[in-house]
C-alpha cells in the first residue's frame, strides 16, 4: 500500500470532506456518551432540541454564532495566506476593551447611536488588527514564528485587559467585581428579535463572510492571498508584493477578531469581563479547519460548534453527562477534519 497525490480534488470530494469528518467525530462521540451510562440516540435529541427546539433555544444559539463566525473568518482568511493566527483570542480581548474604553467616555455621550455603534466596532477592529501586527513584525523582521508569537501575546493581552479592570476602566457601581464600566444604552445594537439577546451582529457577520468570498475569489487581492500561501517564491517571481499583502491580511485577520470582541460588548454584554469570552478565538480555529478555509464554510462551521456548546448545556441537565462533551465534540471535529483534508490530497493505492 502506498499513498499518492492526487493530481485534483473535485468539489463534490471537497464537500464530502468535512461532512464525513463530522460524522465520525459524531459517531466517536455515542461511543463515549454511552460509556458515560446514557443513551447516545437520546443524548444527540436533547442536543439538538436544546440548540434549536425552542425560541429561547434558536436564539441563543445564533448569538453564540456571532463571534464564532468572526473569529473562524480570522482564522481562515490568515490560514489561506500562511499567516498562523493563533492569537484570535486575545485579540478579542483587546477589541472589546477598546471598545468599552472608548464607549464609556465623553465621546458615548455626544455622538448619534449610528455614529456611535460604527466607530465603536471600528475602534476594536483596529485594537484587533494592531495587535496581529506585532507578531507579523517579528516574523518579517527577525525571522520568528508568529504560532509561538501569537499564542504567548493571548496571555499578556489577558493580563492586560485584567489590569485594566482592575484599575481605570473599573466600574466602581460592580461591587468590587473586575468590571468595566458599561457601554451607553445608544450603543448597544438593535435585537433581531424582541424579547432576546440575538442582534443584528448576525446580519454584519454573514455579510462579511459573503463579502470576504466575493474579495478572495474575484479580486486580485483574492488572488494575491491565496499565491502567497501556496508559493511565496513564486508569488515574489510573478510580481506579488510579499509584505504589503501579508500586512494587509493581518489587518483583515486581526481586525475580524477584535470585531467579534467589539460586538460582543455592543451585542450582548454591555461591558467587558475577564471571562468575557468562553475560548471564542480558539474555537475560531477549529471552526476555519472544518470550513476548509471557506468563508461561507465558516457560517455554517459556527453553526455546528454553537449548536454543540448550547445544547450540551440542555443534555447534560438532563441526562447527567458532563458538559465537557461539547469541547471533546469539537475537539474530535478538528482531528477527523484533518485527517479528511490529508484524504482529499493523497489517495491510497495498492
Amino acid at each position: 500500500m502506498r499513498l499518492e497525490k492526487r493530481e485534483s480534488r473535485s468539489p463534490a470530494l471537497m464537500l464530502l470532506a468535512p461532512l464525513m469528518a463530522v460524522a465520525v467525530a459524531l459517531v466517536i462521540v455515542g461511543g463515549l456518551i454511552t460509556l458515560a451510562g446514557a443513551s447516545a440516540p437520546e443524548a444527540f435529541l436533547k442536543i439538538i432540541t436544546g440548540a434549536f427546539g425552542s425560541r429561547l433555544a434558536l436564539t441563543e444559539t445564533l448569538t453564540r454564532c456571532v463571534p464564532l463566525i468572526l473569529t473562524g473568518l480570522a482564522a481562515a482568511v490568515a490560514f489561506r495566506a500562511r499567516v498562523w493566527n493563533i492569537g484570535a483570542e486575545g485579540q478579542f480581548y483587546l477589541g472589546a476593551a477598546a471598545v468599552a474604553a472608548v464607549g464609556s467616555g465623553a465621546l458615548g455621550t455626544i455622538l448619534p447611536a449610528p455614529v456611535l455603534i460604527g466607530l465603536l466596532a471600528l475602534t476594536g477592529a483596529i485594537a484587533g488588527a494592531v495587535w496581529l501586527l506585532l507578531p507579523l513584525w517579528m516574523r518579517l523582521r527577525f525571522s520568528v514564528d508568529e504560532v509561538v508569537t501569537s499564542l504567548l501575546l493571548n496571555f499578556v493581552a489577558l493580563l492586560i485587559v485584567s489590569m485594566l479592570l482592575d484599575g481605570p476602566m473599573k466600574d466602581p457601581l460592580a461591587f468590587g467585581w473586575p468590571q468595566s464600566l458599561p457601554v451607553p444604552d445608544d450603543a448597544m445594537l438593535p435585537k433581531l428579535i424582541e424579547r432576546s439577546r440575538l442582534h443584528i451582529g448576525l446580519l454584519a457577520a454573514i455579510a462579511i463572510a459573503l463579502l470576504l468570498h466575493m474579495v478572495q475569489s474575484r479580486t486580485v487581492f483574492g488572488l494575491q492571498t491565496r499565491a502567497t500561501g501556496l508559493n511565496p517564491d513564486a508569488a515574489r517571481f510573478a510580481g506579488v508584493p510579499p509584505v504589503s499583502t501579508l500586512i494587509k491580511v493581518a489587518c483583515l485577520s486581526g481586525g475580524f477578531a477584535g470585531l467579534a470582541g467589539a460586538i460582543e460588548v455592543i451585542g450582548v454584554k454591555g461591558y467587558v469581563t475577564s471571562d468575557l469570552s468562553p475560548g471564542f478565538g480558539y474555537s475560531g480555529i477549529v471552526i476555519a479547519m472544518l470550513a476548509n478555509l471557506h468563508p461561507i464554510g465558516v457560517v455554517a462551521a459556527a453553526l455546528y460548534t454553537a449548536a454543540v456548546f448550547i445544547g450540551a448545556d440542555s443534555m447534560s441537565r438532563s441526562l447527567g453527562v458532563p458538559t465537557a462533551i461539547a469541547d471533546v465534540t469539537v475537539s474530535l471535529s478538528l482531528l477527523t477534519m484533518l485527517v479528511a483534508v490529508f484524504f482529499t490530497q493523497y489517495r491510497i493505492r495498492a
